[in-house]
């Protein structure tokens, strides 16, 4: 496994404090070589790896953003090693880079990788730098939507205790303005008795 680490560019979304990490994986070593070379001006910290076996060793020893993965390599295809990805490390952004490609291919990194994108060689630099970061984009919005469900999940379980143990509170009355009207109701000590039966 190589690693090297690449300055950050002020174009594109901004990068981590350490940056993203790519791992490019093919079984061709000047491949590999070419794509850390034509990114060293992206932010991202590049790994790579030779093999399919290397390659999930890389992501047991290293926090990986993003794999790319040939898919026609000895032992593990990419969308053999890419289904291993999605099980293991379901938030890493998957895509293949193959310079044989099919329908059958694409189907199989389909199904198997859930990829994020399928590719073919020769792939412009620019324009697999730009996926990577779509990629990520779409990565990190989708945790984010995980985590406001996940919150306002939350907040409904709270407010169905509040209105079982208070009926009618969460009722709201407004008068012709659309003011809230509040009854003599002592909101923050029902905060507080909520939050101590929480805890």
């Amino acid at each position: 496994m190589n690693r090297s680490h690449v300055s950050p560019s002020p174009q594109g979304p901004e990068a981590p404090s350490g940056g993203w990490s790519v791992l490019f994986v093919d079984d061709e070593p000047h491949v590999v070589a070419g794509l850390r070379d034509a990114f060293r001006k992206q932010p991202f910290t590049i790994l790579t790896a030779t093999s399919g076996a290397e390659a999930l060793q890389t992501l047991i020893d290293n926090h990986v953003d993003v794999v790319v993965s040939d898919e026609q390599m000895p032992n593990m295809t990419g969308s053999e090693l890419l289904g291993i990805v999605r099980r293991k490390y379901p938030y890493t952004v998957r895509i293949v880079l193959t310079g044989h490609a099919s329908l059958e291919a694409a189907i199989r990194a389909i199904n198997e990788g859930e990829v994020y994108r399928f590719l073919t060689k020769p792939c412009n630099p620019v324009d697999l730098a730009i996926t990577i970061r779509h990629g990520l984009q779409l990565r990190d919005l989708t945790r984010e939507s995980s985590r406001l469900l996940s919150k306002v999940r939350h907040q409904k379980v709270l407010l169905r205790e509040l209105e079982e143990q208070h009926p009618g509170i969460s009722r709201v009355e407004v008068d012709e303005r659309g003011a809230i009207i509040l009854e003599d109701v002592d909101v923050e000590a029902l905060i507080r008795e909520l939050e101590q039966e929480n805890r």
